[in-house]
């Protein structure tokens, strides 16, 4: 019986040590957040400038660390054009949005932002971030 409690102490002592490990992603108390607003153009060219408006329910998507090439989570912006990522751990993070595009081959392009926390209550504010749209 001594051998198996021995056995079996030997086999969890290294799982406790994998389980402390925080890589970035949820489960903190940090969060990224900001506000989108619009730039917009009638036409698929982007010439005939319209105006300026909030981005209400666009979405804006996060990937935890920085060597991912698909997002980890996503969600939409408020009636405001703000986003809030809520209960991130230290670590970096990329914060990406579409915005329309001319001549690129999708007529789409992505807005990345390289964010690092580094404190567990820190809120890192990415401000306001113009896009390009096409109405």
């Amino acid at each position: 019986m001594r051998y198996y409690s021995w056995l079996l102490s030997l086999l969890l002592v290294p799982l406790l040590f994998l389980g402390c490990s925080k890589a970035p992603g949820i489960g903190g108390r940090a969060q990224i957040t900001g506000k989108l607003i619009g730039k917009f153009y009638s036409d698929t060219q982007l010439t005939a400038f319209t105006g300026f408006s909030f981005l209400s329910d666009e979405r804006v998507y996060i990937i935890y660390g920085n060597e991912k090439t698909q997002y980890d989570d996503d969600l939409r912006t408020s009636y405001d054009g703000s986003f809030e990522f809520n209960y991130l751990r230290p670590g970096k993070y990329v914060v990406f949005m579409y915005e329309n595009c001319y001549p690129c081959a999708s007529l789409q392009k992505e807005k990345l932002f390289e964010v690092e926390i580094t404190g567990k209550d820190e809120v890192v504010d990415l401000g306001e971030i113009t896009l390009t749209k096409e109405q």
